[in-house]
């Protein structure tokens, strides 16, 4: 399985670098809080929808126990895909290192701060 760093994927994102960041947890869990500028891939029959095989692809999902990150690399690596990299750490290990998230759950906990 090709890896990818947190460093090197922030790396990317700030390079604006051309390739599909792809979050392969449940949609609540998408809305909830993702990567920014992720997009969101939970069911392998919209896999094709969304990627071509000629992608450069990193799929992630909540930290290096989910298995939901590992199934979507199969299928894609299976399936034809041959530039695809996993980011084990997931949204977790992402804010740990303090970088910022999109989605209602983030909006709402920057909300709270702004309260207190």
């Amino acid at each position: 399985m090709n890896l990818i760093a947190r460093d090197e994927l922030k790396a990317k994102l700030d390079a604006g670098d051309d390739f599909k960041l792809v979050c392969a947890l449940s949609e609540w869990a998408f809305q909830a809080k993702h990567i920014p500028g992720s997009i969101h891939v939970d069911n392998p029959s919209k896999v094709t929808e969304n990627l071509d095989k000629s992608d450069e692809i990193v799929v992630y999902c909540s930290d290096p126990n989910c298995p939901s990150s590992k199934y979507a690399y199969h299928l894609l690596t299976s399936g034809g895909f041959e530039n695809v990299r996993r980011y084990e750490g997931g949204i977790l290990d992402w804010e740990d290192a303090g970088y910022p998230v999109e989605g209602a759950w983030s909006e709402a906990e920057t909300e709270a701060e702004a309260t207190k």
